[in-house]
């Protein structure tokens, strides 16, 4: 399914530079460019990144800035920017996470589970708030309307993204508290880890212990 959405991205692209559709040309290569991104990143820090985190990932990216933009689905639908966001938070407060417990490597003495959660519910947030930036950053570069209505598009859109950061750090919270018992967000937390182990040592040196 990436590879697909890419190779559509780069036809789309293609096209509209040839049909001097400018912005066009700039929302899909750039969206091409977001979306392949986290791949080669994952390459160069050599992580193991599971297929479907790849495809949730190129999906949110194409949605957000191909089809939200190019295609207005934010008018057309007014859920979308809602889904978006939502899920885009969830992601984020999966991967800050990550980041903390490979930092502390679930050392309850040093971090406990509920400040990892909080951690990651602050890096979700901040995510959020980099990200309406850009949007401001992008209309008054090149006169798009990614903020919509402005104040209300973005404080509506930081609080989904708080609900979205909340339910992806609660699922960091439960991975830990629930070690015997890890279902949905926390079975795919556990997924990566499991096939990432060289960036857990100590984690997995207590799970051989025990």
């Amino acid at each position: 399914m990436a590879r697909a959405i890419w190779t559509l991205l780069a036809l789309f692209g293609a096209v509209s530079l040839l049909a001097g559709r400018w912005s066009v040309a700039f929302v899909s290569f750039g969206t091409l460019a977001v979306s392949l991104a986290p791949l080669f990143v994952a390459r160069w820090a050599d992580i193991k990144v599971p297929p479907s985190f790849i495809a949730a990932i190129v999906a949110f990216v194409g949605g957000t800035l191909f089809l939200g933009e190019v295609f207005d689905f934010y008018e057309a639908f007014w859920w979308w920017d809602v889904v978006m966001h939502g899920s885009s938070a969830v992601g984020f407060g999966l991967i800050g996470f990550v980041l903390i417990f490979m930092m502390f490597q679930g050392d309850a003495y040093a971090a406990p589970p509920i400040a990892m959660a909080f951690f990651a519910f602050c890096f979700a947030i901040a995510i959020g708030a980099f990200w309406e930036v850009f949007e401001f950053g992008m209309d008054q570069l090149f006169g798009l309307n990614m903020q919509k209505s402005g104040l209300m598009d973005t404080m509506g859109d930081l609080i989904v993204d708080a609900a979205g950061a909340l339910i992806g750090a609660s699922a960091g919270w439960a991975y830990l508290k629930y070690q015997n018992r890890r279902r949905g967000l926390a079975a795919v937390i556990e997924e990566f880890v499991r096939n990432n182990p060289r960036l857990f040592p100590r984690r997995l040196r207590n799970r051989f212990k025990d």
